[in-house]
Formats: structure tokens, sequence, C-alpha cells
């Protein structure tokens, strides 16, 4: 089963409703004309119209009623009363969440009975079709339709199939890893510019050493302490820089702000 010739409905339509949009539409998985989208931001629903030439609807229940696979890309404060409101709606459509912090649960009870549920963690990179999704699922969910999700998520980056119970720990790394990285950037091209770059070109330099850096170590399969032997010769520049970075602690500041955005999910999950 794909999602290709299946209606895929929005609510909400934010940052992360757009880019799962454009990046559907960029990867042609479906048609504009099979795009439907509600939001309560109507100057936005048609800015969206206009750009994407998608259909959108005047509420919820209509995007409901029109489509096989339902989006809720809405805050989490919202979803109870969504869920209330499309409730009477459903038929047999697959629900994906993308609903930061809402369990699977909250949708199963306030659902009817059977309803297939998926709870997805994707983040900000999906705005460049650069994500890292992690995707839960619920008890009616099949293959089938988790295999749907992953075509989803995969048009907006990457996805991985865990356990529900392991999203605060995708949300500690990936979900805020996106801000750890933009501040070693920041960092790094603070220190070109010590040595004399100008700021844009650090910030390139920097940028895309990252970015480089990553893509090595998802596409060659090597352990990453490998891959930094490659690049540290003895005697060198690197070991230099990697010994003040040991010194500093860099290895377990990164290892304790994942472990502390982790906890500070379940601190907030409790509080739902």
């Amino acid at each position: 089963m794909t999602v290709s010739g299946k209606k895929i409905g929005f609510i909400g339509t934010g940052k992360m409703g757009e880019a799962l949009i454009r990046g559907i539409l960029y990867a042609r998985l479906v048609s504009p004309d099979k795009i439907y989208a509600s939001d309560m931001d109507l100057a936005r629903l048609e800015s969206l119209e206009k750009t994407y030439k998608i259909n959108t609807c005047e509420n919820n229940c209509e995007v409901m009623l029109n489509s096989d696979i339902l989006i809720i890309a809405v805050k989490p404060q919202i979803v109870p009363a969504v869920l209330k409101e499309i409730r009477d709606s459903i038929k047999n459509q697959l629900i994906i969440s993308i609903a930061a912090g809402v369990p699977i649960e909250t949708f199963e009870t306030a659902l009817p009975e059977r309803t297939k549920v998926v709870r997805v963690m994707p983040n900000i990179a999906a705005t460049v079709r650069e994500a890292a999704s992690a995707i839960s699922m619920g008890r009616a969910v099949s293959k089938e339709d988790a295999d749907i999700a992953h075509e989803i998520f995969n048009s907006v980056g990457m996805s991985v199939l865990l356990p529900e119970y392991l999203m605060d720990a995708v949300t500690g790394l990936s979900g805020s890893g996106p801000a750890y990285i933009f501040m070693i950037i920041e960092a790094l091209a603070d220190g070109g510019v010590h040595e004399g770059l100008d700021r844009n070109t650090a910030k390139i330099l920097a940028a895309q050493t990252v970015l480089g850096a990553a893509k090595m170590v998802l596409d060659d399969k090597t352990h990453t302490g490998e891959l930094r032997d490659m690049v540290t010769s003895p005697g060198g520049t690197t070991i230099r820089g990697i010994r003040v970075m040991e010194d500093r602690g860099v290895r377990i500041a990164m290892m304790d702000a994942v472990i502390e955005a982790c906890e500070r999910s379940r601190e907030l999950g409790k509080k739902k």
C-alpha cells in the first residue's frame, strides 16, 4: 500500500504542516488536488491555496470527510477540541498526529474504537526536507499503515520506527537537537572570525562542514570514532583541537543536554 492515489487532509497548517505539504508535493506522492487543509488562520489558508494549489476547507469535519489520511498538526492544547469535533466524521481513515507530547492513548480514547492512530515526532529540519522523524504505531495500525507514514515523512527527510515510550528520548535528541547544532555552527564560525575570516564565509564553511560530516555518518556506516580518526593525523592540527574539546567537556555537555531535554519532555508529558 502506498500514498499514491489517496487523499491527504491537514488540520493545522503552521510551519510543520506547510513543510509536509511542500514535501509531499515535491516528492510527487499525490497531486495538489488530493490535499485538503483547514486552519483557524484564514489568511494563511488563502496563501497556501495560492502557493500550492491545494483544497482549503471551512472546517475540520470537511477535511475529515475528504481524506483517506488525516494529519493533525495543531498545538497540543488544541488536540482535545479537534478530536471532539471530528469524532463522528471518522470512517476508517488513518490518523497521523504530530502534536508534540500528546500520546496515542489520548487519540484512541477520544476517537471510535479501532481508529488507526500513528504518532510522529519530526523536527524543524522538515522545512528544508531534512527532518529526522520518529514514528510510533497505535494498536489498530497495520504494517501497510506504517509504510504510508514512512512514505510521507521520508518526503521531508528520513524516519525511524520506535515504540512510543522512547518518544521523550527522541524529543531530547532529534527534536531539540537542531538548536544544539545551531550553537555548534555559531561557535565554529566564531572561531573562524577570530582567526580572520569574514562572518559570512565562516558561517558557510561551518555549516557545510557540519552537513558534510553528517552525510558521511549516514552514508558510510563506519563508526564515528573511525571517521574521526580519518581526519586526525598524529601530531596534527585536529588532535590539538580535539584535546581542547575533551578538556572543556564538550562531549559530556552534549550528552547532558540530550538527557536534560529528555527529562523535561517527561515532565511536560506528566502535566497533560
